[in-house]
């Protein structure tokens, strides 16, 4: 009788069925996800916060106070409050430095102190030399991400400019017949009086990424500790004795230790949890000394490091323990497909789908981002994402470990061994 040869299990349907059903969806569901997550940012858009400041401090126009900063924040805040693209938050120039410090606006538009003094001489009889034109200035804040930036700017500079004609035709009628004495190109700037300057708000250092370090950053602690848990799982199950290792053309085996599977994940968190301080001091060696990477506050980014390593990398090793091999692939969409696109580095939150602001609420990467933001953008304050990212490590900390060791608990009780304990021969009467 001739032995099968190996290649004939290409024949087996199951073996097609079963890996085109996984390979089909993973490859469905990273499409779905990172495509549908930003095919329309600005379609999505729901109340993307941006400060509107109003500093003008008016001026006596005809014997009348007369303050045409507020005419055009009041104007802006209801010509856009239908669309709710835009959540215009009316505050004073100190507030605005401080959120954008924080990372909680996207940018700004700052009327000046000279707005209406500088817009109202315009009508004056200049005869000779250009008017000064005044100024509204739009301000950008790519620390908190470079294309909610960007969408800051482009509603900011659009509605810089639709006031800047509105107050043009106020500006029109209230002169009359006075138009005929002033110069051509001063009757022409009159109709679109101000400029538009466009600045960054919160500039970054040049070893920044344009605001994307963080994200970057955070995204090697999560792979670092989900690709580790993989790694830690097979070696662990290889040091008890559980399975083989292939060491290129050898094959490894060592004697079996018999350990519950509660044991077992309580071997492998240790050894990820004493690892991380490992990778973490690496991961920062690598991306500041050896990169330049610009950073401060080191020993708080280490710490802050090591300890999202360790809660990603037990995260992981709980699904592994408590699904099996396929644990590694809910660990994929968890900790990447789902996270990726909802960390609010590439879009922000604001500008992504309903269920993407559902997962952004809860993903490890999102929450890991915005501490590092704080740590590098926002000189590590708590209000600017620190505080937040500490307090859902911890929480994840504690769900993971609830319901890794909760599972693999109920499956020892249950006599769901790995291998099943060796049955001791029953005694047979002998008789006399």
């Amino acid at each position: 009788m001739s032995a099968i040869h190996p290649f004939r299990v290409l024949r087996a349907t199951p073996l097609w069925i079963v890996n085109g059903v996984i390979t089909g969806l993973l490859a469905l569901l990273f499409t779905v996800l990172y495509v549908g997550a930003n095919i329309d940012p600005v379609g999505q858009m729901k109340k993307l916060p941006v400060a509107l400041v109003n500093a003008d401090k008016g001026a006596a126009v005809d014997g009348q106070e007369t303050n045409l900063g507020a005419r055009i924040t009041e104007s802006i805040i209801k010509s856009t409050a239908s669309a709710g693209e835009i959540d215009w938050k009316v505050m004073d120039e100190k507030e605005m430095k401080e959120e954008l410090g924080e990372g909680k606006l996207y940018g700004a538009l700052v009327v000046p102190a000279n707005f209406t003094s500088s817009t109202t001489a315009l009508t004056g009889t200049v005869t000779t030399g250009t008017p000064a034109r005044p100024t509204l200035t739009a301000l950008t804040n790519q620390s908190a991400g470079s294309v909610g930036s960007s969408l800051a700017r482009a509603a900011t500079t659009e509605a810089a400019e639709n006031a800047s004609l509105q107050v043009g035709k106020e500006l029109t009628a209230q002169s009359g017949t006075g138009q005929a004495k002033l110069p051509v190109a001063a009757r022409v700037l009159l109709a679109d009086p101000a400029a538009v300057t466009v600045k960054d708000g919160q500039p970054l250092d040049s070893h920044s990424g344009l605001g994307m370090t963080a994200f970057y950053y955070a995204l090697v602690l999560v792979v670092c500790g989900m690709l580790s848990a993989n790694v830690i799982s097979g070696q662990v199950d290889h040091a008890l004795g559980y399975t083989h290792n292939d060491m290129g053309p050898l094959r490894l085996h060592r004697p079996l230790i018999r350990a519950t599977r509660v044991q077992t994940l309580a071997i492998s968190s240790t050894l990820m949890a004493g690892l991380s301080l490992l990778m973490g001091t690496l991961v920062m060696a690598g991306a500041v000394g050896i990169m330049g990477m610009d950073a401060s506050h080191l020993p708080l980014l280490w710490l802050y490091s090591v300890c999202a390593i360790a809660v990603t990398g037990i995260g992981a090793l709980t699904l592994l323990a408590a699904f099996g091999t396929p644990g590694m692939l809910v660990a994929t969409l968890f900790f990447i497909a789902m996270a990726v696109p909802t960390a609010g580095a590439a879009t922000p939150i604001e500008a992504l789908p309903g269920f993407y602001r559902f997962l952004a609420e809860f993903e490890p990467l999102r929450q890991i981002t915005d501490g590092l933001r704080s740590i590098l953008y926002y000189d590590a304050q708590a209000d600017a994402g620190l505080t937040r990212g500490w307090v859902m490590m911890t929480v994840g900390l504690a769900v993971t470990t609830l319901f890794g060791f909760g599972t693999t608990s109920w499956y020892d009780r249950k006599g769901l061994h790995r291998i099943p304990a060796e049955k001791k021969p029953e005694k047979t009467a002998v008789s006399a």
